[in-house]
């Protein structure tokens, strides 16, 4: 390898550290601005200040996006199997379902981000459970790999990322779901995962109602899929 290839490839690498910590940093800004808000809803001025601290936001979701795309990640926001791309759809105009008969296991260890989302998945009326490492979530799973409709991951995590946690899940149950969430994964590391039975992954920051929506078309089919008495790969 020469020199300058050996350049260009470490300053890809570089870029994707600093847009998966930008993302991971603006997810979990934009969620705490959104309880601040709710807390200061009509007190004298605030709207003002909120709507210049959402305008920030978005200009840093830009930025990033576009770091993230001279690193070589992956092009869309969201990649799901094609069968669940207009459940998604339909999820997304629906709404989440009112049902606290679905649990999700949920890995990350960002803590605000795991409690923001925490928080967003309850209020939607599922059961929630949670898990700061790779080594957790499988822990947890190998207890009971019946116990969860769903596990959201991470990839970015130290020891043990997203990808090798789902391989092990997948060794431990070929029907586990799971859906991959990221700051930044390359798109040919992608295209891997999904072709190894990846369902989808959500690129952070996401919107509520974005990560609901996945969460709704992956939960749905899999609960169809066992109506038929067919399994369902698992997903990341």
């Amino acid at each position: 390898m020469s020199e300058s290839h050996q350049k260009e490839t470490q300053k890809r690498d570089d870029n994707s550290k600093v847009a998966s910590e930008l993302n991971n940093l603006i997810q979990i800004i934009s969620g705490t601005s959104s309880l601040i808000e709710n807390i200061w809803e009509g007190r004298p001025g605030s709207e003002k200040y909120f709507e210049m601290l959402r305008a920030s936001i978005e200009r840093a979701e830009q930025v990033t996006a576009q770091l993230v795309a001279q690193a070589g990640g992956a092009d869309r926001k969201r990649v799901l199997r094609p069968d669940l791309e207009q459940r998604f759809d339909e999820a997304l105009i629906a709404g989440a379902p009112n049902q606290r008969k679905h649990s999700i296991l949920l890995v990350d260890d960002e803590p605000m981000a795991l409690e923001l989302l925490h928080g967003v998945l309850t209020e939607a009326g599922y059961e929630v459970s949670v898990a700061q490492s790779g080594f957790e979530c499988l822990d947890l799973f190998r207890r009971d790999a019946h116990a969860y409709d769903l596990i959201l991951t991470d990839l970015s995590m130290p020891l043990m990322d997203g990808e090798e946690t789902f391989q092990r899940l997948r060794q431990m149950s070929p029907t586990a779901n799971v859906v991959l969430m990221a700051g930044f994964v390359d798109s040919a590391r992608l295209e891997k995962m999904m072709h190894n039975g990846l369902s989808g992954f959500v690129g952070k920051p996401f919107a509520p109602v974005e990560i609901l929506a996945v969460v709704t078309s992956v939960i749905s089919a899999a609960e169809r899929s066992k109506e038929g008495g067919n399994g369902i790969a698992a997903a990341i």
